[in-house]
C-alpha cells in the first residue's frame, strides 16, 4: 500500500467520522463515539482490503461483514454510503420514520445478513457463514466488528470455541478496544493481553494492534488474512470519540448524540483531512462457480399458521429438519 492511498483511508476514516456525527445529531439518538473508535479499521475494511461488489450487496462471493456491535449503525450506513450504493444525503435519515436507517442494521437492508443489537451474538454468526464458504466452496471471507465491551458474553466464547476446534481461517473478528463502555470503563480496559490470552486458549491466531487508529498498521495486519489453519483475531487498542479532542477517550459520552454546536465544532476538527471515497478502487471478489441448488433464505414455513403458539424449541427444531430437506448441501 503506497503512502498516497494510506493518506486517502486516512481521510475517508474522518469523513466517516463526519457522516456519523452529521446523522446522529439530525436524528437526536445514537452512538458518535463509539462510531468515532471504529472508523478507521471500518475504512481500511471497506476501501482498502475486503473483496465485494458495491453495486451489488447480495452478490455471492462478496466478503461478509458483521457489524456485531450494532449501535455502530450509522458507521456502517456511512461506509455504504461512500462505497455509492446510495446516497449520502440519506444519512440524515437516520431514525426517521420511513427511513431503513435505524438504530441497528436489520435484514431489511441489501448491505445487512443479520439484525444485530443484542451484543455478544456477532460472532456466531460469522462462524455459521463461515462454515457456509466451505459448504458452497467459496472463497469470501467473513469479517465481524465486536466491541470490547461484548466480550463479557457467554456466547461469544462458544462461537470461538467452534471456530477454532472447525480451523475457520476464513473468519477474521476484529475487536474495537475502546476501553469505555456505556456507564463504566470495561472490566479489562486497554488491557489487550488478557483478550489475547483468552482468543489463543480458544485456538486462534492474535494480532495486537496497539494502535487502532493506525491505517498502515491495521493493513499490514489485515495483509495475513488467510494465513495457517486458524481462525484470525485483531486486537485494535482504540479510543472512544477518536479524532475529536473533546470526546476522545472521554466519560459520559456513551450513547449520547452531540448537539449541533458540538456537532459543528466536532467537524471543524476533522475537516481540514476528511476526503470522500468517490472514485476509490475497491477490491473485486473472485468469480468462483455459484454454489447449486441452496435452499432460498426466505424458504417459507408451512407447518404453522399465523396466531399459532408453538414452542420455541420445538419450531427451531422443525426448521432445521426442512432446511435439511431441501439442502443437499446438509449432511446428516
Amino acid at each position: 500500500m503506497i503512502e498516497t492511498n494510506i493518506e486517502i483511508l486516512k481521510g475517508i476514516a474522518n469523513q466517516l467520522r463526519i457522516h456519523s456525527i452529521t446523522a446522529t445529531t439530525a436524528a437526536g439518538s445514537g452512538h458518535p463515539t463509539s462510531c468515532l473508535s471504529a472508523a478507521d479499521v471500518a475504512a481500511a475494511l471497506f476501501f482498502g482490503h475486503m473483496r465485494y461488489d458495491p453495486k451489488n450487496p447480495h452478490y455471492y462471493n462478496n466478503d461478509r461483514f458483521i457489524l456485531s456491535k450494532g449501535h455502530v449503525a450509522p458507521l456502517l450506513y456511512a461506509a455504504w454510503a461512500e462505497a455509492g450504493l446510495f446516497p449520502v444525503e440519506d444519512l440524515l435519515k437516520l431514525r426517521t420514520i420511513g427511513s431503513d436507517l435505524e438504530g441497528h442494521p436489520t435484514p431489511r437492508l441489501s448491505f445487512v445478513d443479520v439484525a444485530t443489537g443484542s451484543l455478544g451474538q456477532g460472532l456466531g454468526v460469522g462462524v455459521g457463514m463461515a462454515l457456509c464458504a466451505r459448504l458452497d466452496n467459496l472463497d469470501y471471507r467473513t469479517y465481524v466488528l465486536m466491541g470490547d465491551g461484548e466480550l463479557a458474553e457467554g456466547a461469544v466464547w462458544e462461537a470461538a470455541s467452534l471456530a477454532g476446534v472447525c480451523k475457520l481461517n476464513n473468519l477474521i473478528a476484529v475487536v474495537d478496544v475502546n476501553r469505555l463502555g456505556q456507564s463504566q470503563a470495561t472490566a479489562f480496559g486497554h488491557d489487550i493481553g488478557i483478550y489475547r490470552k483468552r482468543f489463543e486458549a480458544f485456538g486462534w491466531r492474535v494480532e495486537d494492534l496497539v494502535d487502532g487508529h493506525d491505517i498502515e498498521e491495521i493493513l499490514e495486519v489485515l495483509s495475513g488474512v488467510g494465513l495457517g489453519d486458524k481462525p484470525l483475531v485483531i486486537l485494535a487498542k482504540t479510543y472512544k470519540g477518536a479524532g475529536v479532542s473533546f470526546l476522545q477517550d472521554k466519560d459520559s459520552w456513551h450513547g449520547k448524540p452531540l448537539s449541533k454546536d458540538e456537532a459543528a465544532k466536532a467537524i471543524a476538527e476533522l475537516l481540514p483531512s476528511a476526503k470522500s471515497a468517490a472514485g476509490v478502487a475497491i477490491p473485486a471478489p473472485s468469480q468462483l462457480p455459484a454454489p447449486q441448488n441452496a435452499a432460498p433464505a426466505s424458504y417459507p414455513p408451512t407447518t404453522y399458521k399465523p396466531g399459532d403458539s408453538v414452542a420455541t424449541r420445538e419450531a427451531y427444531g422443525n426448521a432445521l429438519v426442512r432446511i435439511g430437506e431441501v439442502d443437499p448441501r446438509i449432511v446428516a
